[in-house]
């Protein structure tokens, strides 16, 4: 049987960008190569397309050089279900025109971007234009992972607990800092967590105890985003987090894990820096894995992950985080991963699933969503050109009775 292509997406114009590479390393080394070929694409931050085994070298990214032997700038072909990667080149001799090659041909495409133009629904777009199988969630889903503010209004609209919050746009702060400094305190009592609305790895988040430092992490946030929200904070909290795998209604849930934090929030640096290894992303930082947290917390946790997941149609493996406070032992929901780091693989293979066992079901569900696609009906007809025809200088439409 021949080996099917899978074609893994990363990097992009996103801050969390290095990250990404991490990720789509890792996962690429872990792929079962008896039974699938591996074409990294990795596109750059100024939006480029690449392919090429060079890419399988993490030293390639230091000063990344897209002239090196070895490097294809490609694109995608956006025909249905043609799945190819296309390289231009200029023709030689007197007809010098443009050289089409397909690079290779993408049975299923895995997407391990994290952050904006990646991971929030904007190549889960184009994928699903080009008719082809992928392992992230799609577009809704995605977008609503992506938007800390309209996640955390869909969770309050579902009745999932979570934290109260407020948001703030950028233009109102620069028009008047006092009214929005006075609105937080109004609404929210200290302390607060101020995070960036399109942001994840907690780049830009920051933990304010007063006015001064609120002040500081509206300034922060705001660099990296033009809408911000802020959520009352708690006092070192317990946070839970969950994967979940599945599509369609029918899902399972990873181990559970405590991730260790050395300050107020769990930060970029805490996550990537801290740990035994920066080149091991999520799977370095420092955890405690099935927690004992007591049982019905545990069954609760789950059980949630498993309702959001189902209730955002999400696909693949997603990361579901939540906050435990100490003082009252209340559960809140922080926020949805619908492509968590390192593929939260680490919690999976707790769970007794190894990596190359988790792509192998993550390729599965993405072959069996594209099914279902397919058995939608796109071909509706009916007789309205029939009734349409253009008339006058302008080209007005007139209709008749359909």
């Amino acid at each position: 049987m021949a080996k099917k292509m899978l074609g893994v997406l990363y990097g992009s114009r996103s801050c969390e960008h290095e990250v990404s590479i991490i990720t789509a390393l890792q996962l690429m080394r872990s792929v079962p190569r008896d039974e699938f070929d591996v074409t990294p694409i990795y596109i750059t931050q100024a939006g480029e397309w690449y392919t090429g085994e060079k890419l399988l070298d993490l030293s390639t990214y230091n000063q990344f050089d897209p002239y090196r032997s070895g490097l294809k700038r490609v694109s995608l072909d956006l025909t249905a279900g043609s799945g190819a990667l296309l390289h231009y080149s200029q023709g030689k001799g007197l007809l010098r025109g443009l050289t089409e090659e397909v690079v290779a041909r993408i049975d299923c495409f895995i997407p391990a971007f994290h952050g904006m133009h990646g991971e929030d629904g904007s190549v889960q777009g184009l994928l699903e234009l080009a008719d082809v199988p992928y392992t992230s969630t799609g577009i809704v889903g995605s977008a609503v992972g992506m938007d800390k503010i309209v996640m955390k209004r869909f969770f309050q609209g579902m009745g999932y607990p979570t934290l109260p919050g407020i948001s703030l746009l950028r233009s109102q702060f620069e028009e008047d800092r006092k009214a929005a400094l006075f609105r937080t305190e109004q609404e929210l009592s200290y302390p607060v967590v101020v995070k960036p609305a399109d942001l994840g790895s907690s780049i830009g988040v920051s933990f304010a105890a007063d006015r001064a430092q609120l002040t500081e992490a509206l300034e922060l946030a705001f660099e990296y985003d033009r809408r911000v929200l802020v959520e009352k904070g708690l006092d070192h909290p317990v946070e839970i987090n969950c994967s979940v795998l599945g599509f369609d209604g029918k899902t399972e849930c990873s181990a559970l894990e405590m991730p260790i934090s050395s300050g107020e929030v769990l930060d970029f640096a805490n996550k990537y820096l801290e740990g035994s290894s920066s080149s091991k992303g999520m799977a370095s930082m420092g955890r405690v894995m099935n927690p004992d947290i007591g049982e019905e917390t545990s069954r609760r946790i789950r059980e949630l992950s498993q309702d959001i997941f189902t209730a955002l149609d999400c696909k693949g493996v997603v990361r579901i985080d939540f906050m435990i406070d100490r003082a009252t032992d209340r559960l809140y929901i922080t926020e949805i991963n619908t492509i968590p780091g390192s593929m939260a693989f680490y919690l999976w293979d707790k769970a007794g699933v190894p990596y190359a066992e988790l792509i192998r079901k993550m390729v599965r569900l993405a072959e069996q969503a594209h099914q279902e696609k397919e058995r939608n009906n796109f071909a509706y007809r009916s007789e309205i050109l029939k009734a349409v025809r253009l008339g006058g200088s302008k080209g007005k439409l007139k209709t008749g009775k359909l």
